[in-house]
């Protein structure tokens, strides 16, 4: 089985998933993530992060993310841990791709 982890920026923060199929969505501008994996509750200890992901994204068959969006597709061995990353401005290595209709002050 393959796995992908897919990093797309959502409402400032960075949502990090991994999905079993990533593919180019009927939807013209956007990607369709599909088989969203989560990790199984083996153990006591519970990721609250992790959680908060499968209650967004419970009953949910596939994601439509719009191609701007995305940051990063990657074929992995593993499952990793799924996240919501803060983006606070200061270290962070991403820059939002500029939208159209925003120039500097004073432009349209």
């Amino acid at each position: 089985m393959q796995i992908f982890r897919v990093s797309f920026l959502n409402n400032g923060k960075v949502y990090q998933l991994h999905a079993e199929l990533v593919v180019q969505a009927e939807l013209y501008g956007f990607v369709e993530i599909r088989g969203l994996l989560f990790h199984e509750r083996t153990s006591v200890v519970i990721d609250p992060a992790e959680e908060k992901l499968k209650d967004e994204f419970s009953g949910v068959e596939s994601v439509q993310v719009p191609m701007h969006a995305v940051i990063r597709i990657d074929r992995v061995e593993q499952r990793g841990k799924n996240r919501i990353l803060e983006l606070d401005g200061s270290a962070s290595n991403v820059t939002p791709f500029p939208m159209p209709g925003k120039g500097p002050e004073g432009t349209p």
